[in-house]
């Protein structure tokens, strides 16, 4: 099944359908700037039709698969962003999807999504707008004497070359301290790098009767801002292999950007459809000057 809006004459279409076999059928070479997906991570995630349990070689094996098909439909200066976590008691399958990405690919960035944090004053010391210890975000409560909560993943940005030029200001940050504005040449705008720790939090359930839409879906800030990164002005086509709910296409229709997604779950591509039939976008249509 496909599913195509248009947002001011750029498209945003959806197919109902295996990304591999969809981007080798569907997609021409270098054909998309910006990926930014979150797989499956193989943790036991209780998802409705796919099964999160595959042994751990199988799942590395089809990860590659995908990779591959990925680096053949990605522009030369294009960027994948990849969000992927783990759990305490299985802490390495990030890095084991890594492994399997980088025959395909250069690591460039490596950003930490913090989901949850807590800074005391007593730390800090006499910094601007802190007033008092501050505790922040959401995650999940371990009720273990031997792991930490886990209050964070990772998103590895991983580009063909290891040489592909960011707009590090577009997600960038005012300083705290004004003065820096007058002592650094670069901070003329009063805007500074944000650096590789994104705070994003999700929104939190209250509710044990409410039940999230999607068991492991990103905030729409998290690929906006991996689009911001990238480029906006040179983007033309966002990728999500792992639809989901959605996320990413919502971000790519908010910062007026083309977008293909892939999702094989009824459910969850049902539910997509509706956001993005339900979607207002809040920016123009990007101009890219055609190669």
């Amino acid at each position: 099944m496909i599913f195509t809006q248009r947002f001011n004459d750029v498209p945003v279409t959806l197919y109902r359908e295996d990304c591999v076999r969809g981007m080798q059928n569907g997609l021409d070479p270098g054909s998309v700037d910006v990926v930014v997906t979150s797989p499956p991570y193989n943790l036991g995630t209780t998802y409705s039709g796919y099964d999160d349990t595959i042994p751990r070689e199988k799942y590395l094996d089809w990860l590659e698969e995908w990779a591959e098909q990925v680096a053949r439909v990605v522009a030369e200066d294009g960027s994948v962003f990849l969000n992927i976590g783990a759990k305490p008691s299985d802490p390495t399958v990030p890095f084991q999807v890594l492994a399997r990405m980088q025959p395909y690919f250069q690591l460039q960035n490596v950003i930490h999504w913090v989901k949850s944090i807590s800074i005391l004053k007593e730390d800090v010391g006499d910094y601007p707008n802190i007033t008092g210890n501050i505790g922040v975000g959401h995650f999940k409560p371990i009720n273990s004497p031997r792991y930490l909560n886990d209050c964070h993943e990772y998103i590895f940005h991983l580009t063909r070359t290891g040489s592909v030029k960011l707009d590090r200001l577009a997600i960038g940050v005012e300083y705290q301290d004004k003065s820096n504005v007058t002592r650094w040449k670069s901070a003329g705008s009063d805007r500074r790098c944000r650096g590789n720790t994104w705070f994003v939090p999700y929104k939190t359930i209250r509710s044990r009767e409410k039940q999230r839409p999607h068991p492991a879906s990103f905030p729409v800030k998290i690929p906006k801002m991996c689009i911001q990164l990238h480029g906006v002005e040179r983007t033309q086509t966002v990728l999500d292999p792992f639809l989901g709910i959605g996320a990413s296409a919502l971000a790519a229709i908010d910062l007026g950007v083309g977008f293909v997604g892939f999702e094989i779950v009824d459910e969850y591509f049902d539910q997509c459809r509706q956001l993005v039939l339900d979607a207002t976008p809040t920016s123009s249509p990007v101009a890219v000057p055609e190669s």
